[in-house]
């Protein structure tokens, strides 16, 4: 049933009021704001919402009814009748080069996509049931707000984690639940409130964070990454008066190499001597395939300078939108403050459910799944890719299949889609021009089952269609 209907009554007009509802009703059906079979509420409960009498409202009903816009039944109610209608308005849209497309183009469908984890490792079934038991607790719970900080159970557990997973400890009460990392970004920046101050961006580095900080009036500064994460040095050279840094140590995004102990120690000392803040985008911190992974900067930090921020959109799903914030002791009060009024923690039955799969082990016996589904997905990929090319580079959850300079990975990316193929161009990723390389990023989570050297196969063809010196370094494999 939809929520209140869009009806406004003018009671000083000559039109009766039956008659304002009949026209707002029907026009709702013929824009398709109410579609075939949507039910409306009965006529007692929309006078009781309008304020008019019942006879009013029963009124308006029995001309729809006439002009069969609605049917009536005693197991259905009153529904919206299934007749030819104009065709709905389409949603806005949106703006070519805006946030909201470089998010849909983040979160579309396909083989190679980034950013969203294997669906046929998590234990659905076992979640549901989690879920469903937390819903119910929810709805039968007495009516309250809950901590804006988020569910006491869930930063608990996700300190015990973090203390064992990532070597970070903390307490309950500096960890902030969020909806997912982007929320963790907002409450940091809000928290922080360094509007006008230059910030180390890593160079190529996530374009939505990189939006973000340009939403939150910061100034960029472009710092580059090698083998060995982002350059410290070249930072402190050309923008050492920055007030903030966002990296992400665990493994760079895009590229893949973690940040050496080399620079970690250069990254903290900088933040230490000039009172700069971190940001530590944990993304794929607990995802590292090979050997242990690299402890969390923030383990690290003996001044207070690094703010922690990490999701379950990578491990579990992003359609929880829900992830967490661990701030330095100092900040936890004021970043608290920042949730309660701004930025309060997600519904609690998300939360509780994520805290009893955590509680339980299904969480580490997840993760330990996962892992092994996706080394197995990796070798089979760069297996499937090395008889089109020699150059294939393994970058965290992803394979990078660089391009010569000429390249237009962007419309490479858009051919392959008609093959139901989403690899990320890398170009985007870029801030400086003079930095920016071609190249396409293949997501490993959502390798196919099968037909993988089809795809391989298919992906060439949309590389070699563009008369480019990238179609022309593509040879074809060898027979067999």
């Amino acid at each position: 049933m939809p929520g209140p209907l869009p009806i406004a009554l003018d009671r000083s007009a000559k039109t009766p009021l039956a008659e304002q509802i009949r026209k707002a009703i029907a026009a709702a059906i013929d824009n398709g704001v109410l579609v075939p079979g949507a039910r409306l509420p009965s006529w007692l409960d929309l006078a009781a919402q309008l304020g008019v009498a019942r006879g009013t409202v029963r009124a308006a009903y029995d001309r729809l009814s006439d002009a069969q816009h609605i049917v009536s039944s005693k197991a259905n109610g009153t529904t919206v009748a299934r007749r030819p209608r104009k065709a709905a308005k389409p949603d806005t849209p949106v703006a070519p080069g805006s946030v909201v497309e470089m998010f849909q183009d983040l979160s579309g469908q396909g083989h190679f996509r980034m950013g969203v984890p294997a669906q046929d490792t998590l234990p659905a079934k076992l979640l549901a049931r989690i879920r469903a038991r937390a819903v119910r607790a929810e709805l039968s719970a007495v009516t309250r707000y809950t901590d804006p900080r988020g569910e006491l159970e869930l930063r608990r557990e996700i300190a015990a984690h973090l203390a064992i997973a990532r070597g970070l400890e903390c307490s309950p009460a500096q960890i902030v639940i969020t909806s997912g990392f982007s929320g963790g970004l907002g409450l940091a920046l809000r928290g922080l409130g360094l509007e006008g101050r230059r910030v180390w961006m890593e160079d190529p580095g996530f374009p939505l964070t990189r939006k973000g900080l340009e939403l939150a009036r910061l100034e960029l500064a472009p710092i580059p990454v090698d083998a060995d994460g982002i350059d410290v040095a070249y930072g402190l050279k050309h923008a050492s008066d920055a007030a903030l840094a966002v990296v992400t140590p665990g493994q760079q995004a895009p590229l893949g190499p973690p940040l050496s102990p080399k620079r970690r120690a250069q990254l903290l000392d900088w933040a230490a001597q000039s009172g700069a803040w971190i940001i530590e985008d944990d993304y794929l911190g607990e995802l590292q395939l090979d050997g242990r992974a690299a402890p969390a900067l923030a383990s690290l930090d003996r001044a207070g300078r690094v703010i922690h921020v990490g999701s379950f959109s990578k491990t579990i799903s992003p359609t929880l939108r829900l992830g967490f914030l661990v701030a330095p002791e100092p900040l936890a009060a004021q970043f608290a403050d920042v949730a309660t009024c701004l930025a309060p923690a997600p519904g609690p039955a998300v939360q509780l459910s994520t805290a009893e799969f955590m509680r339980d082990g299904h969480y580490i016996r997840h993760l330990r799944r996962t892992k092994q589904t996706y080394c197995d997905s990796r070798d089979a990929l760069t297996a499937a890719l090395r008889p089109w090319s020699n150059d294939v580079q393994v970058a965290g959850l992803a394979v990078l299949l660089p391009l010569p300079d000429k390249a237009a990975d962007v419309e490479i990316t858009r051919r392959a889609l008609a093959h139901r193929l989403a690899p990320a161009p890398l170009s985007p990723w870029y801030l400086s021009p003079k930095r920016a390389q071609p190249g396409l990023l293949l997501g490993i989570a959502t390798v196919p089952d099968r037909g993988i050297a089809g795809a391989c196969k298919h992906l060439f063809e949309a590389i070699r269609a563009q008369d480019t010196p990238a179609s022309r370094s593509v040879r074809k494999p060898a027979a067999r």
